[in-house]
């Protein structure tokens, strides 16, 4: 058994790395063309893909999983439609590949230009929802990638359909069949297998948990961008706006609280707290937040506050539970989020200037906002278009990966005869 699924995992890489060739020659226009009939055809194809949709929600349900986890599995019209205009908006932006990135004219005539182009073959490892598989099939596709993707079981049926709907698209179209791949097997080896085949997939981008991040690094034999957690922090400066302050710190916590750019620790300056936190940690009870504090926090507020924990520091929680803490100065603040931090996305509210100048650049994240909410870490959001994930590494791309983050360079030499000496 084992043996014959290695066998389909290493056709399915090895045709799409031949698939990658042909595909990094497509043009601009062509590829855009296909991203716009791939929206159309989701949307023609909408009863199929809520039907066979509605096979993984009754498995989740017989299989009891969390209620967060069948919502994010739904597709409904609504999403359908986001779909389709996410391939939309893809094909609209800017095609990085063949953009020239540097050209150095050398003393002994030759031409030296670096070329920005695709990565070749793409892994993409994700979990829960349907709407991954097409976002991260048109990204690739606009970035001249070839794609094999492996999605979680809770969603195969959604994501056989979404494919087979997208992969009809290409038979009119000069970008080959095989350059979207999907491996449909529930089998645990399979994720192994994949990370296995060095020889002819280029990258690997895993997006779900921490637990899933955490083995595919460990296991990969192909680079990865990891994404790991978001621990994210906003700090509430002593020259802080306090009604800004106010409204950014609780978008952050609130808007979404499960996703991983959503805030789950805040930082007041000791002069700012007795203005703000009272008036701010009510707020949160209202909407159902459960407050975590340090010792200066709980006596500030005096009711309904946990004590913090050394672990709190630490957890992205993804739910209405934030962890507070009063700090003596900026340095504290930068230190805090610089030791307990997942270096995704962090904030500070002030009105000064050199301060905010000395935060972005002491925090080694790799989204420093000044007096916005961390919300805004998103490929949408950033004028990327869908992201593949949010990279919190720093090599070869950091924060929303968008299109230039699936691709490449190359040196392009153009010379007259020259010889070396």
């Amino acid at each position: 058994m084992k043996n014959a699924l290695e066998q389909q995992i290493r056709k399915i890489a090895q045709a799409a790395k031949k698939a990658s060739y042909a595909l990094a020659l497509v043009s601009t226009d062509e590829k855009n063309a296909v991203l716009k009939k791939m929206a159309q055809a989701l949307l023609s194809q909408a009863s199929f893909l809520m039907t066979e949709n509605q096979k993984d929600l009754l498995e989740a349900k017989r299989q009891k999983y969390p209620a967060s986890l069948v919502e994010r599995l739904l597709l409904n019209e609504k999403r359908i439609k986001a779909m389709a205009d996410s391939l939309q908006e893809t094909a609209q932006l800017k095609d990085p590949v063949g953009e020239i990135l540097e050209t150095n004219h050398r003393p002994n005539g030759l031409v030296i230009q670096k070329v920005r182009v695709p990565i070749g073959v793409v892994g993409i490892i994700y979990e829960s929802r349907p709407n991954v598989t097409s976002d991260c099939i048109g990204l690739c596709l606009k970035a001249g990638d070839a794609v094999i993707l492996k999605g979680g079981k809770e969603a195969v049926y959604s994501n056989k359909a979404i494919l087979k709907v997208l992969r009809e698209v290409l038979k009119d179209s000069k970008i080959p069949a095989d350059a979207i791949q999907l491996i449909a097997s529930v089998d645990r080896t399979a994720v192994n297998i994949l990370l296995k085949q060095k020889e002819t997939v280029d990258l690997i981008v895993p997006r779900g948990g921490e637990s899933l991040i955490e083995f595919v690094a460990k296991h990969s034999l192909i680079p990865v961008v990891k994404h790991y957690k978001g621990v994210c922090h906003t700090y509430v400066s002593e020259h802080a706006d306090l009604n800004m302050a106010h409204h950014i710190s609780f978008n952050a916590k609130v808007q979404r609280p499960g996703v991983c750019n959503a805030m789950e620790t805040l930082l007041v300056h000791r002069d700012a707290a007795p203005r703000f936190l009272p008036v701010m940690v009510d707020e949160y009870k209202k909407a159902g937040v459960e407050i975590r504090g340090c010792p200066i926090t709980r006596r500030m507020v005096k009711k309904g506050i946990k004590a913090a924990k050394e672990a709190d520091w630490y957890t992205e929680y993804l739910d209405l539970i934030l962890a507070v803490k009063v700090v003596d100065s900026l340095q504290e603040a930068i230190d805090h989020i610089n030791t307990y931090g997942s270096h995704h996305s962090d904030a500070i509210v002030t009105d000064d200037q050199k301060e905010a100048e000395l935060f972005c650049k002491s925090v080694d994240s790799a989204c420093v906002y000044t007096n916005a909410s961390t919300r805004f870490t998103d490929g949408y959001e950033f004028g990327l278009g869908a992201e593949v994930g949010i990279s919190t590494d720093k090599i070869h791309v950091r924060g929303p990966m968008g299109l230039e983050g699936l691709t490449t360079y190359k040196y392009i030499v153009t010379g007259t005869g020259q010889v070396r000496q």
